[in-house]
Order: C-alpha cells, then sequence, then structure tokens
C-alpha cells in the first residue's frame, strides 16, 4: 500500500527570492454574482500584501455553456470594486496567452506526454455507452465511475481503434490500490483511498481540456506558488495531486476557500438571489463597503473588528486565517456596513456621489421626472444633510427626499393625527401659517422656540401639533427633524404647503 503525502507546509516556489504569484480563474460560463469575487479578492489582497502578482486566467473551456460578454462584466466589476491586475487579458505579461481556448495546443502536448509516460490512456467509449454504463450503476446504487474498459486494450485494439477514425477522449490512469493524502493549508492532510477515485477525463474527443488537466498545465506554466479555489474541488484533490506527480511537477501551496452561502445556508448562486456588482451599483452600494464586507466572507483577523480600509486590509490579510466553515452572504448586514460607510463621507462627498442617483430617471429610481435637472447642487447638499444619518444605499436617496423637490406628492400618511379632528387640525394649521408668515429669522432653533410655544398655548401633545405639521409639509410620518426640515424648505414652500394641506381639509 502506498502513501503519498503532501502534507510539508513550505513555500514551493518561492526559491531564490521569488514573490508569491497568486490566480484568480473563473470560468465564464455566466455573469459572476458578487460572492463569486470573494476568492479574487482574497488572491489580490496577499499579492498585495507580499508584493507578489495577481493573475487572472480566463478559463473558458467549457465552450458550450460560455455567455457572451461575461468576461467584460467580471472586469468591470474588477475595476469597480478597485482589484486591479498584474498579468492576464488586456493586460499581457509573460506566461500569456491567459485565456485557455488560446492555449490549447499545450494541453494536448501534456495529454500525450502523460500517455506516453503511462499515466493516461485514450478511451473510445461513445456517450451512448456512458450512459448506459452510468444507468446500470445507479439502478444497482453504485456511485456513477467509468469502468476502465479502455485502460486495458491492447496494442492492437488501440490501432485498429485509430485506424476506424474513433473518437477518443484522454482519461488518466489513477492507481487502483493504496492511498494519496494531500495537504490543505487550511484543513491540514486528508486522505483518500485511491480505489475511490474515478479515471477522470483530461482531454474532450474535440481536443479541448477538462479543468483536471489545464488548471495544472496553466499553474505549473505560469509559476503560481499559491492556489486559493472553492471547496467544491476537495474531492478531485487527490487526482489533481496524482496529476501534478505524474507530470513530475511540485504542487503550488492550496487553500480551499469556504463556499459563500445565502443565510439559508445553501450555496450562493444566481438562483438563488444573489446579487451582481452591477445591481449593487445601481441600487447605491458604496464600492469601498462592499470591498470591507467581503474580505469578511470567510476571513477575520479578529473577533470583533469589522471596518478597515483598503490599506489596512492589505497589511493585516493573511491566509492562515481564512476558514474552514461556509460563510454566509448577508445583505441585510451588507446594508447596515454600507450605512456606516455613507454616514463617514463629508457632506460634498455625500453630495457628490447621490447626485447621479437622484437625477436618473424616475424609472431607474431617480426623482420624478418632472423635476427639473440637473438639480441645484447647494440646495441638495443642504437636503441630504438632513438625511445623512437615514441613508443604507444611496439609492435610497431619491425617494427618501423627494418631497423637498416637489408640492404634488401623494400623502402617504393621514394628515389628521390621533386624538384630533378636522377643526383642532385646521386650527393648527391656521395658527402655524400666521405664525411662520411673518418669523425672523427663518432658522431652526428660532422656528422651534416658537412653534413649541404655540404647541403649549394650543395644549396639544407633541405628537399631535407637530405630527400635524411633519405630514403637512412632507406628505409623510417619518422625516428628519421638523424644525431644521422647515428652515431648508424655507418661509415661502413651508407656507404654500401648509395652504395646500388647508384647501384639503375643506
Amino acid at each position: 500500500m502506498t502513501q503519498i503525502d503532501h502534507g510539508i507546509k513550505e513555500q514551493r516556489g518561492l526559491d531564490g527570492g521569488q514573490k508569491p504569484r497568486l490566480r484568480f480563474a473563473p470560468s465564464p460560463t455566466g455573469l459572476m454574482h458578487i460572492g463569486g469575487y470573494r476568492t479574487a479578492l482574497f488572491d489580490w489582497l496577499y499579492a498585495r500584501q507580499t508584493g507578489g502578482t495577481f493573475v487572472l486566467r480566463i478559463e473558458d473551456t467549457d465552450t458550450l455553456r460560455t455567455v457572451e460578454g461575461a468576461v467584460e462584466f467580471l472586469l468591470e466589476g474588477m475595476r469597480w470594486l478597485g482589484m486591479d491586475i498584474d498579468e492576464g487579458p488586456g493586460v499581457g505579461g509573460d506566461y500569456g496567452p491567459y485565456i485557455q481556448t488560446q492555449r490549447q495546443e499545450l494541453y494536448q502536448q501534456y495529454a500525450q506526454q502523460l500517455i506516453e509516460a503511462g499515466h493516461a490512456y485514450r478511451c473510445y467509449c461513445t456517450p451512448e455507452r456512458l450512459e448506459s454504463m452510468r444507468r446500470e450503476q445507479q439502478a444497482q446504487k453504485l456511485p456513477p465511475r467509468y469502468d476502465r474498459r479502455c485502460r486495458y486494450l491492447s496494442d492492437g485494439e488501440r490501432a485498429a481503434n485509430e485506424a476506424a477514425g474513433l473518437k477518443s477522449t484522454v482519461r488518466f490512469a489513477m492507481p487502483l490500490e493504496g492511498e494519496t493524502t494531500v495537504h490543505d493549508e487550511l484543513r491540514g492532510d486528508i486522505t483518500f483511498r485511491n480505489a475511490d477515485i474515478d479515471d477522470a477525463i483530461l482531454l474532450k474527443s474535440n481536443g479541448i481540456p477538462t479543468y483536471h488537466l489545464a488548471h495544472a498545465v496553466d499553474d505549473h506554466l505560469m509559476k503560481i506558488t499559491h492556489m486559493i479555489r472553492a471547496e467544491e474541488w476537495i474531492s478531485s484533490f487527490p487526482l489533481h495531486y496524482r496529476v501534478w506527480q505524474a507530470l513530475d511537477w511540485e504542487m503550488p501551496l492550496v487553500y480551499h476557500a469556504p463556499d459563500v452561502l445565502g443565510k439559508d445556508r445553501r450555496k450562493l448562486s444566481k438562483r438563488h438571489g444573489a446579487a451582481s456588482w452591477q445591481e449593487l451599483r445601481q441600487q447605491g452600494f458604496l464600492p469601498e463597503a462592499v470591498f470591507n464586507f467581503l474580505a469578511l466572507i470567510g476571513w477575520s483577523y479578529d473577533d470583533k473588528t469589522e471596518f478597515f480600509t483598503r490599506e489596512e486590509l492589505i497589511r493585516l490579510f493573511s491566509l492562515e486565517r481564512m476558514s474552514v466553515s461556509g460563510a454566509i452572504y448577508d445583505e441585510e448586514k451588507l446594508a447596515w456596513m454600507n450605512g456606516v460607510y455613507i454616514r463617514k463621507l463629508s457632506l460634498e462627498e455625500l453630495t457628490r456621489r447621490t447626485l447621479p442617483y437622484m437625477e436618473r430617471s424616475e424609472a431607474e429610481g431617480g426623482l420624478p421626472d418632472s423635476i427639473q435637472r440637473p438639480l441645484d447642487v447647494e440646495y441638495t447638499q443642504l437636503v441630504l444633510n438632513l438625511e445623512h444619518e437615514r441613508l443604507r444605499t444611496l439609492g435610497e436617496a431619491a425617494h427618501a427626499v423627494s418631497y423637498f423637490y416637489r408640492e404634488d406628492w401623494e400623502y402617504e400618511t393621514p394628515l389628521i393625527q390621533k386624538g384630533m379632528d378636522q377643526e383642532s387640525t385646521r386650527n393648527v394649521l391656521l395658527r402655524s401659517r400666521d405664525l411662520l408668515a411673518g418669523l425672523d429669522p427663518w432658522e431652526s432653533t428660532h422656528l422651534e422656540e416658537q412653534l413649541r410655544a404655540l404647541m403649549t398655548e394650543l395644549a396639544l401633545k407633541p405628537s399631535q401639533f407637530l405630527g400635524t405639521l411633519r405630514v403637512a409639509v412632507s406628505g409623510r410620518k417619518a422625516t428628519p427633524p421638523l424644525f431644521q426640515m422647515l428652515e431648508v424648505l424655507g418661509r415661502k414652500s413651508t407656507l404654500s404647503r401648509i395652504e395646500r394641506a388647508l384647501n384639503g381639509l375643506a
């Protein structure tokens, strides 16, 4: 019984002062959801911390499922998050091309090398035979696995198949006995029985490689030193190690990052409702908040620190602090964190970044189309100052402050407050109108002093008196502080709104 020990942790491939090289290698079979960038971020942070190299490689060998525009979408998202690429498509580098379908000759070369060394063989089984075999295994409740029929063909049988022009795949000849022990830098040694591992396809009949071969060839030739990939590849780890060994190459250090899960602990996916970076940007999430949030999905510095600048994350990030258990993508927590980041913005910066959301069309979530664009920047700054503490996304601003820009809104809550009637409401509005018409200066502290005095004179509760005024000037029950709101609205607009409320009582 043989055992391969891949458990020695050392900086493989870093001899002679070579710095770490990490790669992010997505497959463009769909538009990547935001959780998909988490692994890229881990790669990027470690490369930046160590002065290493961050490589982007596109693994587009699943040609039938490749989605047009997926690569461009991916690159835009990385730019939005501020993850620059050292080598990759559009950037270049010494080890390109960085798109796998442009490297097919390399894979075919190494597949042939494995065949000649006895580590791989050509399989001539038709899809129909393989499907029939799988159905029979399922009926017997056996794990689906190739029966290795073509592994034992004679040289004559192989020659006859080639002469007949039969299509073939290339399969890896996995050892049939013993065990393979691999080392995950997060989980330690993991041992697998060789008999439980399939003779996986390395090269399809059309000459396109599978991940099992392509990643090994590319990671070796691109001198990758640290491999961070999804935990779904743990079951294939012994196969991959054997492929690397058969090619007489040394694997990089391997880290299987925890899955990104939804709150129901199912793996996050687009079909599972995961947002894309584009959707988050459209909603008004700040890229710096999303960047911080993603870093905490499967990694932590300690058990209490949640907020990091980009520079702090680069300085503090370590691969050893990655988690081994599934990490939750909590949309509510992201919204909360984004709100904290918004509150850290200066008023000038908040206004600059929020104006585009407010000025887009009503159908896109902006202010009503009847409101003239561009907005007055100075007035908008005063308005946003009142909502600064309440916003969780920039996209919420348009609805939150729309009543500051128009007076034809619908009342979202009844004007007449609890314990009041039409007559008492009219009296509040009339007395307030008359007071405000000649009040000077028009400043929130003075407005509060005079209006509270009137409230006492009328013997009304704050919820009745102030609630009536609040709904009269905004149409809403919940707003920023009333007196500050009146100051921003100004005398003319405030009196106009009170008159409108009075007319509605008639």
